[in-house]
């Protein structure tokens, strides 16, 4: 049963980490947390929706054209909403986070009410026994698709020139711009890979869960929570925390109670809040007087 259960953490954890991942590259780039962020996961999933039932694409490629529309819309929401206001107080950024968020939402009520979609199966994998252990074909192509995009994402990351320069904007904006890089187009870039990133865990939660306008909420109260145990702005932790969370509500939900699910991430943050303020890979913050 702990290896059952360890699995489903795990691929449960692998969209968390993707939609921590996904908060924390906008949060390090802008120092603004995207409150709307759970919306664009939604409507990336309901975009994967349309193009798989209604336009009778399959789901690979479907995914694909998700993501880069996605990206285009969270690049357009950058360019358009955030920046004219960015040199305002933090408050009308969450502010315009949070309104944008509701547009999507209240879009997709439209469109569906509120009625609950089912997404046809398309993880067409065996399951594999190892004895007691069921390997389904969901948490397979879940676990392997969000394992190969963060090494491919690190990769990028640590061992390119292009990583270098996003290093460089992150830990000085004033000095990459000294550099002659354009540290705005690289803002509106971060809000694309943000949305992206966020609409591939909704797209990878859609077939495997019932759809519907307010499905987002919940998953950035689960991004928000792994953020937090990772620490702010921390990469590496955000997938830490979420694969952490995963787990957490596995074992919480098996051997306490199944109602425990719900609330584990509300609990991870009063938790983290209160004795690591910062988490586990943040940096404690230092005022100089």
């Amino acid at each position: 049963m702990l290896m059952q259960l360890t699995l489903g953490g795990f691929a449960q954890g692998a969209i968390y980490a993707l939609i921590a991942l996904s908060l924390t590259v906008v949060y390090r780039s802008t120092t603004v947390v995207n409150f709307g962020h759970g919306d664009f996961v939604m409507a990336g999933a309901f975009l994967s929706y349309v193009l798989v039932v209604l336009a009778g694409i399959a789901f690979l490629p479907a995914a694909v054209l998700a993501m880069i529309a996605m990206f285009v819309l969270g690049v357009f929401f950058s360019k358009g909403l955030i920046r004219p206001i960015r040199g305002g107080p933090h408050i009308g950024l969450a502010l315009m986070c949070i309104s944008a968020g509701y547009i999507l939402r209240g879009i997709a009520r439209m469109v569906w009410g509120r009625e609950v979609l089912p997404m046809p199966p398309v993880f067409d994998i065996e399951p594999i026994f190892l004895g007691n252990l069921v390997v389904t074909g969901d948490a397979v192509f879940i676990i392997g698709t969000v394992f190969v995009l963060l090494v491919v994402f690190f990769g990028l990351l640590g061992l390119t020139d292009l990583g270098k320069m996003v290093q460089a904007v992150y830990q000085s904006p004033r000095g990459a711009r000294l550099i002659g890089l354009n540290v705005e187009r690289f803002n509106d870039f971060s809000w694309g890979v943000g949305a992206a990133l966020g609409a591939l865990g909704g797209i990878l939660v859609a077939p495997i869960s019932l759809l519907h306008p307010d499905l987002g909420a919940s998953f950035l109260i689960k991004g928000f929570a792994a953020m937090t145990l990772g620490g702010f702005g921390s990469l590496g932790g955000a997938v830490l925390g979420g694969i952490l969370l995963g787990l957490a509500e596995q074992y919480a939900g098996a051997y306490i109670d199944s109602a425990l699910i719900e609330i584990t991430a509300y609990v991870f943050i009063v938790l983290v809040l209160f004795i690591r303020p910062h988490g586990l890979f943040g940096r404690k913050a230092v005022v100089k007087v």
